[in-house]
């Protein structure tokens, strides 16, 4: 939780998801969305009916993904 809210209680209907692959990947499998002040939900465009995860910055962060990398201002 950051700041005491709940991740997953957060609305991600209509969020964009931007495709977030690390190398020359041409399906785009991973998918990343900002969906409130210091939360991001991570999606798998190859499991479209899979709920996105949630994290925070400091969780993206320490897993060493810069959502700038992929156009998303943090």
């Amino acid at each position: 939780m950051q700041n005491g809210t709940d991740l997953y209680a957060l609305n991600i209907d209509g969020a964009p998801f931007v495709k977030a692959c690390g190398g020359p990947c041409t399906e785009g499998c991973v998918t990343l969305a900002r969906i409130g002040d210091d939360s991001w939900a991570l999606g798998d465009s190859k499991r479209p009916n899979a709920q996105p995860l949630r994290f925070t910055t400091e969780e993206l962060d320490a897993a060493g993904i810069d959502p700038a990398r992929f156009g998303l201002s943090v």
